[in-house]
């Protein structure tokens, strides 16, 4: 008995060691480049997440802003993109007159001082709404950007005129897959080869798919897919296979899950840019979808030798605390993040 003990022991601790041998970072390649950020639809204001709850209309629960910029609009674009975002998150949606807008909601009553159906209405007619109507840090005694987002819902050529050096990533908001069809007809007559120029795209799987059909080199992923991935590679990982979920799709790493991510860093980034895998971190990942940083500090949970995406929800106050010689924010502006950071932790208990 005590014989069969010892060799089921000793198997046990070779299996252990051959675990971690196999799972060692530290005998990974060292991975080239650095980490990219994707800034969440330019720089937007926050919801308080608390106080919005599951309400849509999360812009009548913005906490005290920090910044003057609006989402989607072409200042945001640009700002995020002088400041150093590597890739912008933008909302597409068309217009009534075959368009193409930024604009998040399916409806106008939220955000703007319009009514009715965002799709129904034409780009003329959208360019005259004011985009920053309805948000409200305080339930609505102040107004702090009504009359400033008159004409701020740009078209797409706009939005592509101030990029720079960075990339889009183009959101679907419906599931329509005709979306995708119009999106990719108006990136090419604007001459943007979005290949190449690494732009990419996400939404829902129906306009995910058309968009695959048409720009098969394309980097093209779903929430879904994403989700999938994590899921299938903190289960197989362990014995270093990338599962099929993964395999030149998308992979989020939430920062309180990296413990469970096997080989992380190093022997995972070989693993999944073996197998054309995006890596992308994010703050969670909960029943509302992944969640981008909004603290300085969180950039300092990421390794430093990991070279994929981190989503950024506040890229106003997180990009310039990584790459600090395109910070160009006066320092009233730095002093107004500080005063909105610490008041974002003491809400959180941080």
């Amino acid at each position: 008995m005590k014989k069969w003990l010892m060799r089921l022991g000793t198997a046990a601790a070779v299996g252990f060691l051959a675990l971690t041998v196999l799972n060692a970072s530290w005998l990974a390649p060292q991975p080239k480049g650095a980490v990219k950020l994707v800034a969440h639809r330019g720089l937007a204001q926050l919801s308080d997440s608390e106080a919005a709850g599951f309400d849509s209309c999360t812009v009548t629960r913005i906490e005290e802003p920090i910044h003057d910029y609006l989402e989607n609009s072409t200042r945001s674009i640009a700002r995020a993109a002088k400041l150093g975002a590597t890739l912008v998150e933008v909302d597409v949606m068309p217009t009534s007159d075959g368009q193409v807008a930024l604009f998040q909601d399916a409806t106008l009553d939220c955000r703007t001082d319009g009514t009715g159906a965002t799709r129904g209405k034409t780009l003329a007619e959208l360019k005259a709404l004011d985009a920053g109507h309805g948000y409200t840090a305080d339930g609505g005694k102040t107004y702090p950007f009504r009359g400033k987002g008159v004409g701020a819902i740009p078209s797409l050529e706009e939005a592509l005129a101030v990029t720079g050096r960075a990339r889009l990533l183009y959101r679907f908001t419906s599931d329509d897959p005709r979306e995708a069809e119009l999106l990719a007809a108006a990136l090419k007559a604007s001459g943007r080869n979005v290949g190449p120029r690494g732009d990419a795209f996400v939404g829902p799987s129906a306009p995910i798919e058309r968009i695959r059909e048409l720009l098969p080199d394309a980097w093209a992923y779903t929430v879904e897919e994403g989700e999938a991935c994590t899921r299938a590679y903190v289960a197989l990982g362990w014995s270093g296979y990338v599962p099929e979920s993964c395999r030149g799709g998308t992979i989020f790493v939430p920062l309180d899950s990296q413990w469970a991510m096997w080989g992380w860093p190093n022997r995972m980034i070989a693993r999944m840019e073996a197998h054309g895998t995006h890596i992308v971190v994010v703050r969670s990942s909960g029943e509302n979808g992944p969640a981008g940083l909004d603290l300085p500090e969180q950039l300092g949970e990421i390794p430093n030798t990991f070279n994929g995406y981190a989503m950024v929800d506040d890229g106003f106050a997180v990009i310039p605390a990584l790459i600090q010689r395109f910070d160009d924010r006066s320092q009233e502006e730095i002093d107004t993040v500080y005063r909105g950071l610490e008041a974002r932790r003491l809400r959180r208990g941080d």
